[in-house]
């Protein structure tokens, strides 16, 4: 059994056991799964200094010669730059009996680590949702069920603009989840400026959104809240355009057959191949906003009540 434990890194366990502030973040954005190198180091640089900077301690999650980890040295930061397995929820025991050299966490197994070592935050960029053609393909994506289900506040730009958003939405409710908007009365929709679905509840300070957080654990809610905050405005894409694109990765997707988890990456790097990157500088900025927001949430948090 020891050897199927959870291993925390000192720097983290000692930030729990005093009650300072903890994030975690997700290590697939980081791979060469998620962000392009070198982005993908910028994006982990300008994370984790987001958080540093605010007095919190990052704990990225990843699988490392199959043992799941909460916390990464940064001389340990190549190994997730690199080639990695996608580790979701379902994938992580998996990869640890198997000891998978390298395995990149995603939203839902990240948030299973997270809540598992106590920490009440987790920053990531865009979430998976209910995916287009999911009436007919089942389709839906693992982070939803993650996110209701695991006992911490998940800080992000709303889900990917690729996907069913009001359906995405609508299973939210049904999973119970509360989503908040914080300062914008939309559902953000990823590296978009502007979405155009009504939020469910709008938010305008971080003490705010703490005091719901708190709300929510007095009255014994054990699963997990959804807290949005937009693109940063200078970095933004148009709706308009962004639409535009997507249809047209959508549609190469399906003529290619592609299907299930490759979808995600496949359209992803097409929106980025077509936006000539200004989908990726987006991207680094939601990504880097995200962790701020997130540090300032994880210290409000961390106030003694």
């Amino acid at each position: 059994m020891n050897s199927f434990q959870i291993r925390v890194s000192d720097e983290v366990s000692t930030a729990l056991s005093q009650h300072k502030p903890v994030v975690a973040l997700e290590s697939t954005i980081f791979s060469h799964l998620g962000l392009p190198s070198p982005a993908n180091l910028e994006a982990l640089t300008r994370c984790t200094a987001a958080l540093l900077s605010h007095g919190v301690v990052p704990a990225i999650t990843a699988v490392l010669d199959g043992v799941a980890r909460v916390g990464i040295d940064e001389s340990e930061w190549p190994l997730i730059l690199g080639p990695a397995k996608k580790v979701g929820e379902r994938e992580l025991g998996l990869a640890v009996a198997q000891r998978w050299a390298v395995g990149a966490t995603t939203v839902s197994s990240s948030l299973l680590l997270a809540a598992r070592a106590g920490i009440r935050v987790f920053s990531t960029g865009g979430i998976g949702g209910v995916h287009r053609g999911a009436e007919t393909s089942g389709d839906i994506s693992s982070d939803l069920g993650a996110i209701a289900q695991h006992h911490v506040v998940t800080v992000c730009a709303g889900a990917k603009s690729f996907l069913d958003l009001p359906r995405t939405l609508e299973y939210l409710e049904t999973l119970s989840v509360p989503v908040l908007g914080l300062g914008c009365d939309f559902f953000p929709e990823f590296t978009v400026e502007r979405g155009d679905i009504k939020i469910p509840a709008r938010v305008e300070t971080i003490k705010e959104l703490a005091e719901i957080v708190r709300a929510n654990d007095a009255l014994g809610r054990n699963g997990g809240i959804l807290a949005c905050v937009p693109v940063p405005k200078k970095d933004g894409l148009l709706k308009s355009f962004m639409d535009e694109i997507t249809a047209t990765a959508l549609n190469d997707a399906n003529k290619q057959g592609i299907t299930g988890a490759a979808v995600t990456p496949y359209v992803l790097k097409f929106i980025a191949n077509a936006t000539h990157d200004a989908s990726v500088k987006a991207n680094l900025s939601l990504a880097e906003n995200n962790a701020l927001t997130a540090a300032q949430l994880a210290v409000e948090l961390s106030i003694a009540q």
